[in-house]
C-alpha cells in the first residue's frame, strides 16, 4: 500500500517463491533458452514465419545476462518466460498479417506527437488527458501487451466486414466488433490484477489501468531491444551491448506495427510515449516520418528518487535480491546520457522547432493551460475538448492511489550525485525557465 517500505513484499509471495526453489533438485527450475522459447511459440500458434528482419543476436544475448546476473527467483523466471514467448508469439501474428493484407504496411503511419520526458515528469498524466481527444490514436494496455489478436478465426471473420471498406473511419460502427478485442481484455485484467497482488505499493507510482494508454517501448520489446529489461532486473552485459548497438532494427519494426494497429482502428493523430524515445530522437525522425516532441520536465532531484523506487518496486517482482545502491548507479548515469542525447540531438540545426517543452507544476496546476499550449500547433482547444479532458481529471484525479513516498536518501544519494550526470539538462532548464517553474 502507499507509503509502505518499497523493501517489502506480501508474505504469501515469499512463500511462494521459497518453497519452489526448495523443488528445484526435482527439475521445477524454469528453463530461459532461446530455442526452446521459439519452438514453444511456434506450436502455441501454428506459425513459423518470423519475419526475415528477426535477428537472433538481442535474445541470445539478454538470455544469457539474465541467466547469469539477473538472479531471478522461481516466480521471475516464470513471468519471464511467459512474456518472452509471449513476444515471439506477437511477432508470428504480426508477420501472418503483414503477408495476408499487405496493404496494412502500404499506409502511411500517422503525424504523431510523441512525450519523451524523463520518467516521473508527468508523462502518462498528460499522455491519458490527450487520449480523449478521438481524433488521437493511442495504444491502451490490453493492446500494447497484445498489440496483435491472438484469436485468428475471430479477427479474421470479424474483420471481413471492415474490409469492404478500406476508408472505413474511427466512427465505422464495425469497428466496435473489433475493438476492444475481449480476449485481450482479458488477459491484461489478469496482468494488472497479478502487479496489485505481487507489488501493492507500484500503483501509487504508476497506476496501470487495461483501458488507459501505455509506453509504446513494449512494441520494441518485440525485437529484444529496449531498455525495458534494465528497468526490470539487473543485466548490466545486455544493457552495455544495448546502447552500443544499432536500434534501427525495432524502430522500424514498431512502425510496422504501428501501422497494424491504426488499419484496425484509425484516427487522426499518434499520441505516444517512453522516456525511452529521449535516446533515440534520431531514429524517432526517420523512421516515424512527421512527429513533434512534447518534452515534460520536472526537478531533476525529485523525478530520479521517484523513478528509482519505481525500477526497484518493479526489479523486487523478479528477483528477492535487490540492491537499491545497484539500481542507482546503473540509472543515474543512464538518465544523464539519455537526456544527453535528445539534446544533442534538438541542438543540431532546426530540431529546435520540433520541441514543446512542458513544466511539471505549471501542468499539474493547470492542466487545461498546458494542453491550450500543445493544441496551439493544431488550431486551439475546442470547448468540446475542454469538455472532454475536465471530464477525464474528475475520473482520474491525481494521486488517486494514494501519495508516494521517495527521498534521495532512500538510494544513499546526494544532489551532488545526480549533478554528476545531469549537468549540462540543468543548464538547459535553468536556461529556459528556472527550477522553480519545473
Amino acid at each position: 500500500m502507499a507509503g509502505e517500505s518499497f523493501r517489502k513484499s506480501p508474505w504469501w509471495f515469499n512463500g511462494v517463491n521459497v518453497v519452489w526453489k526448495k523443488t528445484y533438485f526435482l527439475g521445477t527450475k524454469i528453463k530461459l533458452d532461446k530455442d526452446e522459447m521459439i519452438k514453444t511459440a511456434r506450436a502455441k500458434t501454428g506459425l513459423h514465419d518470423l519475419g526475415k528482419e528477426f535477428m537472433d543476436e538481442p535474445l541470445e544475448r539478454l538470455i544469457t545476462s539474465i541467466n547469469k546476473e539477473a538472479n531471478l527467483h522461481p516466480v521471475g523466471r516464470f513471468i519471464t518466460r511467459e512474456r518472452f514467448v509471449s513476444l515471439l508469439c506477437i511477432r508470428l501474428r504480426a508477420e501472418y498479417f503483414f503477408r495476408k493484407y499487405p496493404r496494412i504496411l502500404e499506409q502511411d503511419l500517422y503525424p504523431a506527437w510523441i512525450i519523451i520526458g524523463l520518467q516521473r515528469t508527468g508523462t502518462t498524466k498528460l499522455q491519458r488527458l490527450l487520449a480523449a481527444d478521438p481524433d488521437h490514436r493511442v495504444i491502451p494496455s490490453w493492446e500494447v501487451i497484445n498489440p496483435v489478436p491472438i484469436n485468428m478465426d475471430y479477427f479474421e471473420n470479424t474483420h471481413q466486414l471492415l474490409d469492404h471498406n478500406p476508408e472505413s473511419s474511427i466512427q465505422n460502427p464495425t469497428s466496435s466488433i473489433l475493438y476492444p478485442d475481449p480476449l485481450r481484455v482479458k488477459i491484461a485484467n489478469t496482468s494488472v490484477n497479478a502487479v496489485k497482488f505481487m507489488s501493492p505499493g507500484f500503483f501509487a507510482i504508476h497506476p496501470i489501468d487495461t483501458m488507459e494508454p501505455e509506453e509504446d517501448i513494449l512494441l520494441l520489446d518485440i525485437s529484444f531491444l529496449s531498455t525495458t529489461p534494465e528497468a526490470m532486473m539487473q543485466v548490466p552485459s545486455y544493457a552495455s551491448w544495448l546502447e552500443q548497438t544499432d536500434q534501427s532494427p525495432a524502430y522500424a519494426y514498431a512502425v510496422k506495427l504501428l501501422k497494424f494497429l491504426q488499419w484496425i482502428k484509425p484516427a487522426r493523430r499518434w499520441v505516444l510515449k517512453t522516456p525511452h524515445h529521449l535516446e533515440f530522437p534520431d531514429l524517432i525522425e526517420k523512421y516515424f516520418g512527421k512527429v513533434h516532441f512534447l518534452w515534460p520536465h520536472r526537478r531533476i532531484y525529485e523525478s530520479v528518487p521517484s523513478f528509482l523506487s519505481m525500477v526497484t518496486y518493479n526489479q523486487m517482482i523478479f528477483s528477492d535480491h535487490v540492491d537499491e545502491q545497484q539500481v542507482a548507479q546503473h540509472w543515474i548515469r543512464k538518465t544523464g546520457y539519455m537526456l544527453q542525447k535528445a539534446l544533442d540531438y534538438r541542438n543540431k540545426g532546426n530540431n529546435q522547432e520540433k520541441f514543446l517543452d512542458i513544466y511539471y507544476k505549471n501542468f499539474i496546476n493547470d492542466p487545461i493551460d498546458t494542453l491550450s499550449g500543445i493544441y496551439s500547433m493544431d488550431g486551439g482547444l475546442t470547448p468540446e475538448l475542454i469538455t472532454r479532458f475536465n471530464q477525464h481529471e474528475r475520473d482520474h484525479p491525481h494521486r488517486k492511489y494514494g501519495a508516494h513516498q521517495y527521498s534521495l536518501a532512500d538510494f544513499g544519494l546526494t544532489e551532488a550525485d545526480i549533478d554528476q550526470h545531469t549537468t549540462s539538462y540543468q543548464q538547459f532548464i535553468l536556461q529556459h525557465n528556472g527550477w522553480d517553474q519545473a
